[in-house]
């Protein structure tokens, strides 16, 4: 089986997200989302809220859900995708500054894995602008996210911040 692992904080997922993971889908046999538990970092959304909203989003944007699993990991993204049986590991790109950043990662990742290979997704025009960083910041002032991110998450981001 050939396995993908698509790692990120997804706090929250957008629409550019689901872009790539229905993408991914339709390549590979099987995407593990790795929604990062990093104890280090303060995400607004906690990693089971996360969890729960990628998995209301997956049902509302109709992707095929026996080809995709969401688990939550802290540590090294290769560890992980061992531990999935994975093979590669799925990032998205926006822009040409994304490709910097993720290259480097990329060939980390290589030297400490040299059996997993990095595959990139361009995320489509239509949701090249968005970023969970910029969908939070925007919520956070009150704006419309909708555009942006599935129902689920723009409901977990009013939570968050009616208890912020």
């Amino acid at each position: 089986m050939n396995v993908a692992v698509y790692p990120g904080s997804f706090d929250p997922i957008t629409n550019g997200h689901l872009d790539i993971i229905e993408r991914a889908a339709k390549v590979f046999d099987r995407v593990v989302l790795g929604v990062l538990a990093n104890p280090r970092k303060t995400p607004l959304l906690p990693v089971a809220t996360r969890i729960a909203v990628i998995s209301a989003a997956l049902g509302e944007a109709r992707i095929p859900l026996d080809r995709v699993e969401v688990a939550s990991f802290d540590g090294l993204t290769v560890d992980f995708c061992r531990e999935r049986g994975g093979t590669a590991i799925v990032r998205g790109l926006r822009a040409i500054s994304d490709f910097e950043t993720e290259m480097q990662l990329a060939h980390n990742n290589r030297v400490l894995a040299h059996d997993i290979d990095t595959v990139f997704f361009m995320t489509s025009v239509a949701n090249g602008y968005v970023s969970s960083s910029l969908v939070k910041e925007i919520a956070a002032f009150g704006g419309d996210v909708s555009e942006m991110v599935p129902e689920a998450a723009r409901l977990a981001l009013a939570g968050a911040q009616a208890h912020s």
